[in-house]
């Protein structure tokens, strides 16, 4: 069933992430796009069925059709579903070590720059059909 969705796994207590998953959520007109903390056992097990550590919290998974997507790959796939914001898929024309290495730096000082919260992203009651949770 989740091979078919797709599906943002992101670190439920990272400010600028859940920012992220807002900005999804607000313009994901047709609500394609499900959303797994990588702290619930949904996140949790598509990051290891996609060979990434769960405990690395500074990446980002994007799984679609079945395929994964992660770093700046995944956010520039996410892109692609939201009319003007598809003109940064341009960004695919620099090397993906250059553009991983901005993600890198960018999530290896989120918490720093924009904070943490203390306990994983909630989704509203309008949200909640969108979000995959299970407690780890």
């Amino acid at each position: 069933m989740l091979s078919s969705q797709s599906i943002v796994i992101f670190d439920g207590v990272c400010n600028v992430c859940a920012a992220s998953v807002r900005f999804i959520l607000a313009n994901d007109k047709t609500e394609s796009i499900l959303f797994a903390p990588l702290q619930s056992e949904v996140g949790d097990r598509l990051m290891r069925q996609h060979g990434i550590d769960s405990a690395d919290t500074d990446t980002f998974l994007y799984v679609s059709g079945g395929k994964a997507y992660i770093r700046s790959d995944a956010a520039l796939e996410v892109a692609r579903n939201f009319g003007f914001w598809r003109v940064l898929r341009i960004l695919r024309w620099f090397p993906r070590a250059w553009r991983d290495a901005c993600y890198a730096s960018l999530a290896s000082n989120r918490y720093r720059w924009f904070g943490k919260r203390d306990q994983c992203y909630l989704p509203t009651a309008k949200e909640r059909d969108r979000f995959l949770i299970e407690e780890k």
